[in-house]
C-alpha cells in the first residue's frame, strides 16, 4: 500500500511517498480502507518535532473510510460499515489497523470526506466549548484563528449556545467566512490592537473565556482579555509554544484559570468519544454545523498540503483523498 512517512524531523520535503507493507491487525483491531484523511496541525508539529515521536512513522491521526476486515475480538463492527476515527497515528495511507475502541459509526447523512474533516476539528471544538469551559448564555468567547477549521466549528457551536463570539483574522476574507459561522466580531490582529479592540468591545470588562490555538504571539495578550475568574483556553501552537510564564502573575489579573487541554484525554474512554462525535455528526446531519471543506489534495501531494496549512493559505478544513 501507498503511505506518506517520516523518517526524520524537519519541513515538509521530510515526507515522503512510497510503498510499505499492508498493517498487521490485531485481535481487538479493525483494517480500514482510507476514503479520505484530515490534515492538522499537529501533523506539522509530529513532522517538524516540535511534538517529538517515534521515527520512522507514518503522519495523520484522523481518517474515514470503510472496514475491510476485523480481528477475531472485535464485536461493534463488520465487513463494509462506513467509519471515522482520530487519535490513532497513520492515517496518511491507504489503509490502517484501528483499534475497535477508537473507531466509531459514520452516519449515511456525513460523507466520507465530513467524517474525516469533522473527527479531530469538531471534537475538539466540542470538548473546548462543552467541557473546558462550558459554554453558556451570554457568556463572551474570544476565539483566535476563528476562520480555521477547529475556529469555524467552535464559532457555531458557542454561538448555538448562546454565547457571544469575538474572533481574530489575519485577512479581511478570513474575516468575512467567521462573520458568516456567526461570529459577532471581528478584529483584524494584522491592522488591529486585539486586546484594545476587546476591552473596547466589552467596555473594559474582558471576555470570560479565550480559545487559543496561536500560542506564543497571542498569548500574552489573550491573558489581559480575561475578565476576573477568566478561563485561558491555550489548545494549539500555531506560531510557536509557550515556553516561559509565572503563574503568579494570574492572581493579581484577576484570580485566572489556565488550562492546556488535549483531544486525546477528553475522548480517552468509549461514552466521551461516542458523546462528542454523535453530537457532531448529529449537528453535521441536521444543518446546524456547517463544515467548510474546500482545500483537497491527493495522499501524494501531502508536501504541498503542509505547505498550505502552514503557509496559512487554507480555510477551513485540508483534506488528503486516496
Amino acid at each position: 500500500m501507498k503511505a506518506v512517512r517520516v523518517k526524520e524531523y524537519g519541513g515538509p520535503e521530510v515526507m515522503s511517498y512510497e510503498n510499505m507493507d499492508m498493517p498487521e491487525l490485531g485481535e481487538h483491531d479493525a483494517l480500514v480502507k482510507i476514503e479520505a484523511s484530515g490534515v492538522n496541525y499537529i501533523d506539522t508539529y509530529q513532522r517538524s518535532g516540535l511534538y517529538q515521536i517515534p521515527l520512522p512513522a507514518t503522519l495523520g491521526l484522523e481518517a474515514a473510510g470503510t472496514v475491510e476486515e476485523v480481528g477475531s475480538g472485535v464485536s461493534q463492527f463488520k465487513l463494509e460499515d462506513r467509519v471515522a476515527y482520530t487519535s490513532v497515528p497513520g492515517a496518511y495511507a491507504e489503509y490502517a489497523a484501528v483499534p475497535e475502541a477508537k473507531l466509531v459509526g459514520l452516519p449515511d447523512s456525513v460523507s466520507f470526506n465530513e467524517g474525516a474533516a469533522a473527527m479531530l476539528q469538531g471534537c475538539t471544538a466540542h470538548y473546548l466549548c462543552k467541557s473546558t469551559f462550558p459554554v453558556k448564555d451570554g457568556d463572551h468567547c474570544l476565539i483566535h484563528a476563528a476562520a480555521g477549521g477547529v475556529g469555524l466549528l467552535l464559532i457555531q457551536m458557542v454561538k448555538n449556545a448562546g454565547g457571544f463570539v469575538i474572533g481574530t483574522c489575519s485577512t479581511k476574507e478570513k474575516a468575512e467566512l467567521a462573520r458568516a459561522a456567526g461570529a459577532d466580531e471581528v478584529i483584524l490582529y494584522s491592522e488591529q490592537n486585539f486586546e484594545e479592540e476587546v476591552k473596547q468591545i466589552t467596555h473594559g470588562k474582558g471576555v470570560d473565556v479565550v480559545y487559543d490555538s496561536v500560542g506564543k504571539a497571542t498569548f500574552e495578550k489573550s491573558i489581559n482579555c480575561l475578565s476576573r475568574l477568566g478561563y485561558m483556553v491555550l489548545y494549539g501552537n500555531a506560531s510557536g509554544p509557550v515556553t516561559e510564564f509565572n503563574p503568579a502573575t494570574l492572581g493579581p489579573k484577576g484570580s485566572l484559570f489556565l488550562t492546556r487541554p488535549t483531544l486525546f484525554d477528553y475522548t480517552a474512554d468509549r461514552p466521551s468519544l461516542e458523546w462528542r462525535s454523535g453530537d457532531v455528526f448529529k449537528w453535521i446531519g441536521d444543518g446546524s454545523l456547517k463544515l467548510r471543506i474546500e482545500h483537497f489534495f491527493s495522499l501524494a501531494e501531502s508536501q504541498e498540503a503542509h505547505r498550505a496549512l502552514e503557509g496559512r493559505k487554507t480555510t477551513g478544513k485540508v483534506i488528503l483523498t486516496l
